[in-house]
């Protein structure tokens, strides 16, 4: 829960496989697997905030109408970064 908080470029795919915690497969292991060798090799990546820049406020915003073939559910998402850090960001299915 901690890296998913500080580290949003996983977040997405964490909660992929965080759906098949009741009955996993090889295959999600071998997902976990790779989002650790990840973080691993980006250990040195992080959010700076600096005091006293100009920082300008930029957002993206994406969104499809039921784009998930398995659930047929619709993907949500947003993100808000203030200088070259985020502050806001969501995923929501």
């Amino acid at each position: 829960m901690y890296l998913t908080a500080t580290r949003s470029d996983i977040v997405h795919d964490v909660s992929l496989i965080s759906r098949f915690m009741k009955c996993p497969k090889k295959a999600h292991l071998l997902a976990a697997k790779r989002i650790l060798r990840y973080l691993k090799g980006t250990a040195s990546y992080g959010l700076l905030y600096k005091r006293g820049e100009k920082s300008n406020l930029v957002g993206f915003t994406d969104s499809d109408y039921v784009g998930d073939q398995d659930d047929r559910k619709s993907n949500l998402c947003y993100a808000f970064m203030l200088g070259s850090g985020a502050i806001s960001w969501s995923s929501k299915k």
